[in-house]
This record gives structure tokens, C-alpha cells and sequence, in this order.
């Protein structure tokens, strides 16, 4: 950490980052920009969950490549981390469900939610407030829509919008990179100064709101 980090952050702020236990749940758009740059900020203890393999349409929006189309998307998103940072994530390759949730997330310091299903978000949002565990959700709408928000101030509609999936879209990528930077910015404010932070942004006129 140079002297500019520990003036701006603070002198225990890599400290922090680096032993923090995160699951993230979900890899694809969000998710896998984010673990991509949580690794390079300092966090050394990341968990990642999801059970879907990588799909062509998912090489504009995501970390992966042509390679690893096919590919369990855990595996391809952990070599992908150990080739350009030497770090190693932990994986599960399973789906989150109700009578497995408490036992996969038991123990961690953060959740982080980017599944790309409601259903999925209304087990985290449940199951994390049982365990009390932090937990921050993500995503993303087809009109250019994004939000960020804590357990606490998250709602999950009572029925579920259909919508396009964004990840079919190469020029989404604009709006999955400007998420994962404020997600991420958001993480470490948490991390360092223990501040739950909600955010919105809207891509047609490239604009954050706290919320």
C-alpha cells in the first residue's frame, strides 16, 4: 500500500481488505468483473458460487474467453484469477437453494449478490438476515437501469419483470463496467469503514446516485 492508499483509505485499510471473507454469488456480467477486480484491490479470501457454464454470448459482457466456452463458469472465472494475479479462489459449483443456503454461507463476512434470478435474490435476502450477514445486492435492467443496494433497503418485486437478457448485448458492457466500479468502491467502504452505501446509476446520462 503506497502513502497516496493509506492517506485516502487509511493505515489498516489493505489489512482489512485482504482478510475479508466475501462470497460472491453469481459470475457472470457483475460477477465476474467484480471478483476480477476485488483480487487486484487486495482481497485474498473470496468465495464464488454458481452452477451455469460459459456460454459464447457471454464473452462481450464477462471475463471469459472464446477458450473457455463450455467451461464451468467457477473453474473458468478461478483459472482466469490464477493466470493474471497468481491468486486462488475458492469455488462452489452448486445452486443456492433453501435447504442448502445456510450451510453454504455460514461463516462469511460479506455476501454479494449478482444472480441473475429472483429467485435465487429472494433466498440471499432471507438468509442472510438469519445468519446476519452483511449482505449487498446488484443488477442490472435491458433500459440502461442499475442499482446497489443493502439487505436492509433491498425489495424484490412481487412479480418478476420479464426482461432481455443483457448479457446478449455487446454494448451492455458499458453499463456491467460502470456497476462493478461502484460495486466495487461500495465493498470497500464497507470493508475499510464499515458504511453501507446504496447506490443507482443510469447509463443514458452516465450518472450515480446515492440513494
Amino acid at each position: 500500500m503506497n502513502e497516496h492508499e493509506i492517506t485516502y483509505r487509511g493505515p489498516n485499510a489493505f489489512d482489512k481488505i485482504k482478510s475479508v471473507k466475501i462470497c460472491v454469488c453469481g459470475v457472470g456480467a457483475l460477477g465476474s468483473n467484480l471478483v476480477n477486480i476485488l483480487v487486484r484491490q487486495g482481497a485474498e479470501n473470496i468465495t464464488i458460487i454458481d452452477m451455469d457454464r460459459v456460454e459464447a454470448k457471454n464473452i462481450a459482457t464477462q471475463i471469459y474467453t472464446s477458450k473457455d466456452v463450455g467451461q464451468k463458469k467457477v473453474n473458468a472465472t478461478k483459472s482466469l484469477v490464477y493466470q493474471s494475479t497468481k491468486k486462488v479462489l475458492n469455488v462452489i459449483d452448486k445452486e443456492v437453494k433453501q435447504n442448502n443456503a445456510s450451510k453454504l454461507l455460514k461463516g462469511f463476512d460479506l455476501i454479494v449478490d449478482v444472480f441473475d434470478n429472483w429467485e435465487g435474490r429472494k433466498i440471499l435476502k432471507k438468509v442472510s438476515d438469519k445468519l446476519n450477514i452483511p449482505c449487498v445486492h446488484a443488477g442490472m435492467s435491458d433500459d440502461g437501469f442499475a442499482e446497489i443496494k443493502w439487505n436492509k433497503y433491498y425489495k424484490i418485486p412481487l412479480i418478476e419483470t420479464k426482461q432481455n437478457d443483457i448479457c446478449d448485448y455487446p454494448l451492455a458492457a458499458n453499463l456491467v463496467h460502470m456497476t462493478v466500479a461502484v460495486l466495487s468502491e461500495v465493498i470497500v467502504q464497507f470493508v475499510v469503514n464499515d458504511e453501507y452505501v446504496n447506490k443507482e446509476i443510469t447509463l443514458k446520462d452516465i450518472s450515480v446516485h446515492k440513494i
